[in-house]
């Protein structure tokens, strides 16, 4: 693929896009002015998660890295929304093909997505479609964590191009879209701990065995207040992931927003203690990373259990998360910070957590001794696992047959931020050194002596 293709792609992409809607058609219908007003928030909240994750990850590569990590993250806002626009959310949410995909002329370009309520919503049809942009746009930015510091930029935005609408969209369909396959199940899935944890997840873990292991295996994290500051977004965002997943200012948001904030609480504890537990130093770096996996495991979970059930959701979790991640160490595995321990195992977790501690009118097992429930989230479990990994695995081959998944062993070496971006957060500190070199070989010049 040429250097001028991807411009030309976009080009006819905005040129198609004058197609779709014109104008909105006038409001038709009662909208809650307080619904609407909490979603706008909420789809805000969800989009601030993915520069919260960009810090995330750069503060945990290594410093030839750390712009080239960021990147991978703030470019799904704009490749991810117009990709949405002309076709993912139509996949996602468009009429059932045979419960598994959305029909792309339902919404297509965004067509018949106006201001009046879907049937059943208080709030516009366009806000709920660009609320689920927000998720769209985080989950391939999730798996770039198992691809960090030996992927390939461009090679990068054509698997996200792929992912989209090959792997995202059919199990966003699958379990939210009208007539979906694990909807119809009873599948469980409050916010996501299926469509973007597990899909990333998996498809994180296909990329990590692809591509094989980095020249460089260890590293110091290149900055971990990045690290806490995205820790912070996420959490802060999560809020809108989660308690806007309710759809409205509603009693089901806030038991939503409870179950995140103690879940995450008593997640970040957890790694913490057993980190001292087991005889390790209570770094920074685990509390962000275990307060991030009690956001995953609680995320399917959120809408349906109790306070109590969130705590122990957060904390069992976090635990087997932990020794996930050791037990990578020893293997051939290179999952650069973690994605499939933390997050496709945390949204794992979740999934069946939920249907177990799910309540009587969900078929929660422990509520009705029914193990029909569990068993539909098994089944859901494994059609998850065959497309997001095998699914990942074959676009990855599909990519690297186009454009070069991997960068040059000397380009890895040098580092992504130089090779793929030609920037650099050396470069200050670089000139800066020159510059006193040049001040010091003057001084030396003028007085040899002294």
């Amino acid at each position: 693929m040429g250097k001028r293709a991807p411009f030309i792609l976009l080009a006819l992409a905005c040129v198609v896009s004058l197609f779709g809607v014109t104008e909105y058609e006038p409001l038709t219908g009662e909208i809650d002015k307080g619904d609407t007003a909490w979603m706008l928030v909420s789809t805000a909240f969800v989009l601030l998660m993915t520069p919260g994750l960009a810090f995330f990850y750069g503060g945990m590569v290594n410093r030839r890295n750390v712009i080239s990590t960021m990147m991978q993250s703030f470019v799904c806002m704009g490749v991810v929304s117009i990709l949405w626009v002309l076709v993912g959310y139509s996949l996602a949410f468009g009429d059932t093909i045979g419960g598994v995909i959305g029909d792309p002329r339902t919404f297509g370009l965004f067509a018949n997505v106006g201001l009046s309520p879907r049937e059943g919503d208080t709030i516009p049809h366009l806000l709920f479609a660009l609320f689920q942009m927000k998720f769209a746009v985080i989950t391939p930015a999730l798996i770039t964590g198992s691809l960090a510091e030996r992927v390939r930029f461009r090679s990068y935005l054509l698997f996200t191009v792929l992912f989209v609408p090959f792997i995202y969209c059919p199990l966003a369909h699958m379990t939210w879209g009208p007539g979906g396959l694990f909807l119809d199940w009873g599948v469980l899935d409050f916010a996501g701990g299926t469509v973007v944890h597990m899909s990333a997840g998996f498809a994180a873990l296909a990329g990590a065995v692809y591509l094989g292991k980095r020249k460089q295996l260890t590293h110091d994290p290149a900055n971990v207040p990045y690290v806490i500051l995205g820790t912070a977004l996420l959490w802060f965002g999560w809020f809108g992931f989660n308690a806007g997943s309710a759809l409205g200012a509603n009693d089901l948001a806030t038991v939503a927003f409870a179950n995140t904030m103690v879940a995450s609480a008593a997640a970040m504890i957890a790694w913490s203690f057993f980190d001292r537990f087991r005889d390790r130093k209570m770094s920074a770096v685990g509390a962000c990373i275990g307060a991030v996996v009690g956001l995953v495991a609680i995320t399917p979970a959120a809408g349906f259990v109790s306070l109590g059930e969130a705590i122990f959701i957060g904390f069992i979790s976090s635990i087997i998360s932990n020794l996930a991640v050791e037990y990578k160490t020893r293997t051939s595995i290179d999952d650069t910070l973690d994605v499939f321990p933390c997050h496709g195992l945390g949204g794992i977790v979740g999934m069946f957590l939920t249907a177990i501690f799910a309540g009587e009118a969900e078929g929660g097992l422990l509520a009705t001794g029914s193990f029909v429930l569990i068993g539909y989230h098994a089944l859901a479990f494994l059609l998850t696992t065959i497309l997001a990994f095998g699914g990942s695995w074959l676009l990855y081959r599909l990519v690297d047959m186009v454009l070069v998944m991997r960068v040059t062993e000397n380009q890895e070496r040098r580092g992504l931020d130089l090779s793929q971006h030609g920037e650099s957060v050396f470069e200050a500190e670089r000139r800066e050194r020159i510059m006193e070199e040049t001040r010091s070989e003057r001084r030396r010049v003028l007085d040899p002596v002294g």
